[in-house]
């Protein structure tokens, strides 16, 4: 089975556009689907992955008005790859400043990965504008999860953790977080875009169930490759910008939601212990693992169960509006 046997045909925007928010930043949005139909907006990765034309076609185009748009120095937005006025607080007031821009009254809010955070944390501030949370390869964005990307992954990768490591001068590499900052934001090109793509390569490497050389190469080129970095390295120095356990803390504000979480069992990046928190903590959502899936969203068994997911979300919004 391979990603298209999974997914629907590819399909066209039939609106897109730049809308200008704070700081100086643009941000680029796009709909696909059907215009009647259910809003549902897809919170990419990263921080810094931005949307891909891929991503479209995880949604029954029939039934779901499809909302993407690439985050703050992300994709298509601008400035690209900038940390400034980049926080995530910045990205929650964004996501509510296209749901008005578009005229939406109430969306379904998916994501995964940072996404799942970013959904989470967006629900929380705002769950009158929600219907419905999808949400999978689960992030709470503590600081156990960020030492484990940085660190404990070398129990499963050593040998990609180490040249992910020995690619810092000897110096830097008692805390690869701080290390990498230090090279990432160098402003010489000649040492900033190597330490990009020795990140991206190392991400790369261990997101997916079977290894794939051809797309840890896609993955590391130079121009894809910064904007992840620099951002998700930003992100895990300001600890996400939120308090320590504040996902769960405040997670009452959106119990009253549906919501399915999916995820990974053997999910590298976000690992199954942080989905299972959450899902202890909201015992009303649904929550599946996915046996044979790590955490990409472009393995056919994660795509398969979100747009199973999504189907029988679907589904459950429809009978509560017919009731």
């Amino acid at each position: 089975m391979t990603l298209d046997d999974v997914l629907f045909p590819e399909i066209e925007p039939y609106d897109s556009g730049m809308l200008a928010v704070t700081g100086g930043h643009s941000i680029y949005y796009e709909q696909c689907g059907n215009p009647q139909g259910r809003p549902i907006v897809f919170l990419h990765g990263g921080p810094g992955g931005g949307c891909k034309p891929r991503h479209r076609r995880y949604y029954d185009p029939s039934i779901w008005r499809i909302v993407l748009l690439d985050q703050r120095g992300c994709g298509r937005s601008v400035p690209h790859g900038t940390i400034d006025n980049n926080t995530t607080q910045h990205l929650v007031a964004d996501i509510e400043s296209v749901r008005h821009h578009l005229g939406i009254d109430r969306w379904v809010v998916g994501g995964g990965s940072w996404g799942s955070l970013l959904a989470l944390i967006y629900a929380q501030a705002h769950p009158q504008s929600c219907v419905a949370l999808l949400i999978r390869g689960v992030l709470l964005g503590r600081a156990i999860e960020r030492d484990w990307w940085w660190g404990g992954t070398r129990w499963l990768f050593p040998r990609e953790w180490e040249a992910f490591r020995d690619f810092l001068p000897e110096a830097d590499r008692g805390d690869l977080l701080k290390g990498y900052a230090r090279a990432l934001f160098d402003p010489d090109p000649a040492v900033h875009l190597p330490a990009a793509q020795a990140f991206a390569t190392y991400n790369a490497s261990t997101l997916l169930f079977r290894y794939d050389a051809a797309f840890v190469a896609a993955s590391s080129a130079a121009d894809k490759a910064l904007p992840v970095a620099r951002l998700f390295t930003n992100y895990c120095l300001n600890g996400f910008f939120i308090e320590e356990g504040q996902a769960l803390a405040q997670l009452d504000r959106i119990r009253h939601l549906p919501a399915i979480i999916v995820q990974g069992r053997y999910d590298v990046i976000t690992p199954a212990r942080s989905a299972s928190d959450l899902a202890n903590a909201w015992p009303e959502a649904e929550f599946e693992i996915v046996t044979e899936s790590n955490h990409s969203i472009e393995e056919p068994g994660m795509a398969a169960a979100l747009i199973a997911a999504q189907s029988r979300l679907a589904g459950r919004l429809a009978m509560e509006r017919a009731a």
